[in-house]
């Protein structure tokens, strides 16, 4: 099919999901990124060979990466992340990587890029998938939220300086001192979207919030595209920019114009979840090698193996550092929604075959684990959050400003 058709087919596949959520959601409460990775699965080359790719689609999925990144970076709230909590969850993270690079040698006999690869997706979590079910069910609001969002970032935002450090393709060293560059030019960004804006600069975002002009919209995106850019320039990986550009953009906003902050965020969360993010997971079905996956009989069962060693490797750390003012159940739940993991799962074993550290089966494993663990965990989780009955706050925002119902 033709680069439109393909569009068309993917764009189409953005509006059936929502609705096969909404109807089974009666029933049983699935994510619906589920969805748009199978039916994504559906029209690629392993089923009807519908769809096919394009440099358009490849950099619209690419955004859609960005954007989901983006997101989970602005939700994390400084005022709460901070202290005991973010100095458990930092070494809930550390912890978890040296038991999964440990693991990964171990079972790959020494083999060092496929362990860094393997080793460093077992501690990565699928923060931005799992806010929106977080959201809905009222979960990012009291303490427990705020315990979340710590284990969450650190777990988006670690994998993602391990991929620099581990898997960048260049001298440890030199991608430390880049790095460090980088956190440098960030922190002096981070100064300046702490300082007072001046107030025409709060009154240009008022006046032009529901005028063609979109004054913050466009302002953000400038703000998105700078930090990837930054992050290009260093040759750090993408996702590390976009990720500083969520933080930055909370403290713009926040500080410069709170009052119409949350409005600011609803429309970049439509231009994301309503267009950008669907078509990263649809693409991700597409590429889905299902036939290595079902091929020979080792990928396959391979895959219960690293859904296991996500709740080994990321999940117990979390549980055993989870702050002691969580009950049982609490804790739990905190490992499940920390275990789950798929769009650094993804972009980890892009660069795992374009390495050719990994086979395409083992690829196709540890993606179809990440995408069981984003359908199984967060249902257990939500069952545990029900029966501890604690700190549970009902959403406030509508239904329809989330990617899940």
């Amino acid at each position: 099919m033709s680069q439109p058709g393909t569009l068309i087919l993917i764009m189409a596949i953005a509006v059936i999901a929502p609705l096969l959520t909404y109807g089974l959601g009666r029933w049983i409460p699935i994510p619906l990124v589920i969805f748009e990775i199978l039916l994504g699965i559906v029209i690629g080359p392993d089923v009807l060979g519908l769809a096919h790719h394009s440099e358009t689609i490849n950099a619209l999925s690419d955004l859609g990466l960005s954007m989901l990144i983006f997101l989970a970076g602005y939700e994390i709230e400084f005022a709460t992340v901070r202290g005991d909590t973010l100095r458990r969850s930092v070494w809930a993270w550390l912890i978890a990587l040296a038991l999964g690079l440990g693991i990964a040698f171990a079972l790959n006999g020494g083999a060092v890029t496929k362990s860094f690869v393997i080793g460093t997706a077992l501690t990565s979590t699928a923060l931005g998938t799992v806010l929106p079910i977080l959201r809905d069910s009222g979960d990012l609001k009291g303490r427990f939220g705020t315990v979340m969002m710590a284990f969450g970032a650190v777990g988006e935002f670690g994998p993602i300086i391990a991929m620099t450090l581990l898997l960048g393709g260049s001298d440890p060293g030199r991608s430390t001192a880049l790095l460090a560059a980088f956190a440098a030019v960030t922190a002096g960004a981070v100064f300046w979207a702490l300082r007072p804006r001046p107030p025409w600069f709060a009154n240009v975002i008022a006046k032009t919030l529901h005028s063609s002009a979109q004054f913050a919209v466009r302002f953000v995106m400038l703000l998105l595209a700078a930090m990837l850019g930054l992050s290009h320039a260093f040759g750090l990986d993408t996702l590390l920019g976009a990720f500083a550009a969520g933080l930055l953009t909370r403290l713009v906003l926040q500080g410069a114009a709170p009052e119409s902050s949350e409005l600011v965020l609803g429309k970049i969360e439509a231009m994301g979840f309503g267009f950008l993010v669907p078509v990263f997971f649809i693409v991700t079905g597409i590429d889905f090698d299902l036939a290595a996956l079902l091929d020979g009989g080792r990928a396959l069962a391979l895959l219960p193996a690293f859904l296991l060693l996500f709740l080994v490797v990321r999940g117990l750390p979390v549980y055993a550092l989870a702050p002691r003012d969580l009950n049982r159940r609490d804790r739990t739940s905190l490992m499940l929604y920390n275990s789950t993991a798929l769009p650094l799962v993804v972009a980890i074993t892009t660069i795992g075959l374009d390495e050719k550290a990994l086979t395409a089966g083992e690829a196709a494993a540890l993606v179809g684990a990440g995408m069981v663990s984003v359908l199984v965990f967060p249902l257990l989780a939500l069952r545990l959050r029900a029966k501890s009955g604690t700190d549970v706050t009902p959403p406030t925002r509508p239904v329809h400003r989330t990617e899940s119902w």
